[in-house]
């Protein structure tokens, strides 16, 4: 994610605020992919700091997708629809870096149900996932007390909102990638059948599950290859969206990234894979001074590595490109 400037006096915003402190309201503009004046704001600004300008009607782009909200008659529950919204604001926006989503985009928009373990009538169980164009995001997991727990019994410690809306996105976007016969053939032969029966893949992944291994970059990945590619997906914004701050901010090692860096406008996997990998390291190394957890502990093996190069120039090409 990029540094940006108060369209006033040009000191450095971050992607989520509202106003600077020289007292300018401002919004968040998807396509300029920069701040700007408020003028039309999303109708939820006030409701849940959403600092998008209004695209669909009186909503924003990412509003818009929104089809489902949590039973906002529960206490507690705005705020955890405030932060997965802010989550999904994030992906988005990364992913419109690439064109997609935005108005130059002619495909399908995915819809998001955004719902709550806890509701007026009573708890009720979600299961989070993709069907059909339809993303399910369990907001009781926007919760740091949830989330740490869902962490320590599911044994993910890097289980996070974003990585939710990351991971259910990016099976929508194999629906999208799929109108391209190009595409499938290739992605069969990089990650299997997709027809495999999805069922009886997570029944054995769950009754048996087989660690990361060279060609999967998580346990869940060698479940089924919709996992596999949603997981490579994921973790493949991770990494292009971690040079890309870093760059933003000014860090970087003797390789890398420059100055100005777009990570987004890259078209070397590899090249920016590494920087990835190297910008972790040293910051797994200044975390454990603070006795924090490692920022990105994963090993990616050359077929990992395979993956989220054919994953990454699918993506750049947006599927139509």
């Amino acid at each position: 994610m990029q540094i940006f400037q108060c369209p006033s006096c040009g000191a450095p915003l971050y992607f989520h605020n509202t106003s600077c402190t020289c007292g300018e309201q401002v919004c968040f503009d998807p396509d300029a992919q920069r701040m700007v004046p408020l003028s039309e704001p999303c109708a939820n600004r006030d409701l849940i700091a959403c600092n998008w300008t209004a695209d669909s009607g009186e909503l924003c782009r990412s509003c818009a997708m929104t089809e489902v909200l949590p039973d906002l008659r529960e206490d507690g529950n705005r705020p955890l629809w405030q932060t997965s919204e802010r989550s999904k604001r994030w992906m988005l926006a990364n992913l419109a870096r690439w064109g997609w989503f935005t108005p130059t985009d002619p495909g399908d928009r995915p819809v998001f149900k955004l719902l709550s373990e806890q509701t007026a009538a009573g708890q009720r169980n979600i299961t989070m996932g993709h069907a059909n164009g339809v993303i399910t995001i369990n907001v009781s997991e926007a919760s740091d007390a949830v989330l740490a727990q869902r962490q320590e019994d599911l044994g993910e410690l890097y289980r996070t909102m974003l990585g939710h809306m990351r991971h259910e996105t990016a099976h929508f976007l194999h629906l999208r990638l799929s109108e391209n016969p190009d595409f499938l053939e290739q992605f069969r032969a990089l990650f299997g059948d997709e027809r495999a029966d999805y069922g009886a893949a997570l029944g054995r992944h769950y009754a048996d599950p087989q660690p990361a291994d060279e060609t999967h970059i998580t346990s869940y990945a060698t479940a089924h290859p919709h996992e596999d590619w949603a997981e490579t997906i994921a973790h493949l914004l991770h990494l292009i969206d971690l040079v890309d701050s870093a760059a933003a901010s000014g860090l970087a090692l003797p390789d890398g990234p420059p100055a100005g860096h777009d990570a987004y406008a890259a078209t070397d996997t590899e090249a920016e894979i590494t920087v990835a990998v190297d910008l972790s390291i040293a910051m797994n190394h200044v975390n454990r001074a603070m006795d924090l957890p490692d920022l990105y502990p994963f090993v990616l093996a050359q077929g990992v590595r395979d993956k989220l190069a054919f994953a990454h120039g699918w993506l750049r090409r947006n599927g139509h490109v």
